[in-house]
């Protein structure tokens, strides 16, 4: 056995671990939504305002897409022209982090027309009139982005007039391994078998990670001697898994009852904090274009309200808008009401108070008193999950300063 084996102390195990899974998380992913019937450099339309999905987006037809690219073929998108309604074209790369949004904001001399995504350094001819957006990886996922607002159906019909298509014919190789594991069944030291090739495949274009990638060739390199296989397999029981779950709740701060992320889809060289993204939020855009904020009650039979007051009300958070929703906390997925209310922003008929206060009511019933347009349904008898979001916030919410009023139980 060669000297760097015996080298390859505990915390290297758990760093490397901690590294390499946030990318067989992304791997995973690409796995499984390529089996549910995405296919490459294809968009997949959902219908705006579904509920069939979990963790369902109400207030934004969405759209999402794999792109591959490589040194014969660009995949180009063309954004029809939308004005006075929110959008943007979020891309993550293969670890996960947010590389692009396109969007008028980002690009204001281009705010619609033709994209080409193409492969760093290939020389290919691309369409005319389109811009050239640079990929350091052959593959990414895409999520289009479009405001439902009052006009759901104008909103359905700007989400179908964004096209995707590639210019050739993209070699596609097959995985560098298909990555089956649960979330609550990680891998152990059987997912470095494959690590050189892993890191291979996709550049993580992050600075600082020199280091965990160094550390995850060595511990695939000890891993291949049997007698240090089932050391590092147990370091990874032992002391990776739990050292992951003590970290999960570093990565939001809470207050008032809310959670918010503390980092969200550019995590710098925290890879850990991108490790802990990918498997609780996949794909969550930048701090900047969305903030979500995340209270839980473990029981919706119990009737309750949120007060913002006149000088913090929700619009006033958002440059463009504003929604909050409930889902079961099992499945994260909305229960079925005679309503079909799932939703509430500000076009929901909102009432206010006396002072330009806003009071909103959460319970399986419309409660005494209440105006209809504040109550969001929650499921009777069941825990439920309720999430703000802004899109475009305010600075003091991007800095961390902002968090919700806490929820006050209804006598």
């Amino acid at each position: 056995m060669p000297a760097n084996a015996l080298a390859v102390t505990d915390r290297d195990i758990v760093d490397a671990y901690h590294y390499m899974l946030g990318r067989w998380l992304v791997m995973r992913r690409e796995r499984l939504e390529l089996a549910e019937g995405m296919r490459w450099n294809e968009l997949a339309h959902r219908a705006p305002g579904g509920v069939a999905w979990p963790a369902p987006d109400f207030d934004v037809a969405a759209s999402d897409a794999w792109i591959f690219v490589d040194e014969s073929s660009a995949t180009v998108l063309e954004i029809p022209a939308i004005r006075g309604r929110y959008y943007t074209v979020q891309v993550c790369n293969g670890w996960g982090e947010v590389v692009a949004n396109i969007n008028e904001r980002n690009y204001p001399r281009h705010p619609h027309g033709r994209y080409a995504f193409v492969l760093k350094g290939a020389k290919l001819a691309i369409p005319g009139g389109a811009l050239r957006i640079d990929l350091a990886g052959h593959k990414a996922r895409l999520i289009a982005r479009i405001e439902r607002g009052a006009e759901p159906v104008e909103a359905a019909g700007l989400q179908k007039a964004f096209k995707l298509a590639a210019t050739g014919t993209p070699r596609i190789p097959p995985a560098v391994v298909d990555m089956d594991f649960t979330d609550e069944r990680l891998p152990g030291v059987e997912a470095f078998d494959a690590t050189e090739a892993i890191l291979g495949s996709e550049p993580d274009v992050n600075g600082g990670m020199d280091v965990p990638r160094r550390k995850a060739r060595a511990v695939a390199a000890a891993a291949t001697y049997p007698a240090e296989r089932g050391r590092i397999d147990e370091a990874i029981r032992r002391l990776a898994f739990p050292a992951f779950l003590k970290a999960m709740p570093q990565m939001a701060r809470e207050e008032n009852g809310w959670i918010h992320p503390r980092i969200a889809g550019n995590h710098g060289s925290d890879y850990l904090m991108r490790t802990i993204a990918n498997l609780t939020a996949i794909w969550t855009n930048s701090r900047r274009e969305v903030a979500h904020f995340v209270t839980r009650s473990p029981d919706g039979s119990a009737p309750c309200t949120i007060t913002f007051p006149p000088d913090a009300l929700p619009q006033a958070k958002a440059r463009y808008f504003w929604s909050l929703h409930a889902v079961d906390d099992r499945e994260h997925r909305v229960v079925a009401y005679a309503l079909d209310r799932f939703l509430l922003d500000a076009r929901s008929g909102l009432s206010y108070g006396a002072g330009g206060s806003l009071t909103v009511y959460l319970a399986p019933e419309l409660p005494p008193g209440a105006p209809p347009g504040n109550w969001l349904p929650t499921p009777r008898g069941r825990g439920y999950e309720l999430t703000l979001r802004f899109y475009g916030p305010s600075e003091d919410v991007v800095a961390g300063e902002y968090f919700p009023p806490r929820r006050a139980q209804m006598s």
